[in-house]
């Protein structure tokens, strides 16, 4: 149950900064009340998940998975582009939560 929990707090986590950049500095209402909702959404959920899985592993799958998912919409959705240096860095976020969950953190 803890990884649905978490699973669903990434989602809403990635929804709420998706809806910040379509926000525009949070002029625009409804943008900005989703990337509100999504967040306290988010940090909720993380707050259930912690009583299951260990807050290092939970966060490290937490901010990993939601940078590369971000970072995966805004190359797809808003034409950012594709360096080594970032496909390096998902690498790297990939390897540090497998590293933590096999070095047992959880």
């Amino acid at each position: 149950m803890g990884y649905l929990l978490l699973g669903t707090a990434i989602a809403a986590e990635v929804g709420a900064t998706t809806a910040m950049k379509y926000s525009e500095g949070f002029s625009r209402l409804v943008p900005s009340l989703l990337t509100v909702v999504g967040y306290v959404v988010s940090f909720f959920l993380l707050a259930q998940t912690l009583k299951t899985i260990s807050v290092g592993t939970a966060y490290a799958i937490w901010s990993g998975i939601g940078t590369a998912a971000i970072a995966t919409i805004g190359l797809l959705f808003f034409g950012e582009g594709l360096t080594a240096a970032k496909i390096a860095g998902m690498a790297l976020i990939i390897v540090g939560v497998v590293v933590l969950n096999l070095g047992g953190a959880h």
